[in-house]
């Protein structure tokens, strides 16, 4: 699938609290909790419960989300196909940040180990 730079500048833009209460309702659906959520967010980011609901509060767009954010060294072994992109072909990087996040969300809502989420050995 080829995206366009509409579709790549609305996800920058895009507010991160307006995703954030589907990516809890996703997971607690599956019966993993909002704890399980910000632990996936804190590898991918860096940023611990008080910074990101700082960032919720702030309503900052994913664009600011992902500058701010310290990626996980280990970030490039989020590999697969989500929301119908390869990841490591998605060369926007605001949009593959997304993706990555999205990713591991969805790694949680299936049920996947949290070490291997985490891409720990």
């Amino acid at each position: 699938m080829q995206s366009t730079i509409a579709q790549e500048e609305r996800i920058a833009k895009m507010i991160f609290a307006s995703v954030y209460p589907a990516y809890v309702q996703k997971v607690e659906k599956k019966g993993h909790t909002k704890e399980e959520l910000h632990q996936i967010i804190e590898w991918l980011t860096g940023f611990n419960n008080k910074k990101l609901q700082e960032l919720i509060k702030e309503k900052v767009t994913f664009e600011a989300f992902f500058k701010q954010a310290k990626l996980n060294p280990n970030v490039n072994l989020i590999t697969g196909v989500i929301c119908g992109y390869r990841i490591e072909d998605i060369e926007y990087p605001v949009t593959r940040q997304v993706r990555y996040l999205d990713k591991l969300v969805d790694e949680l809502a299936k049920g996947k180990k949290m070490e291997k989420i985490l891409r720990e050995a």
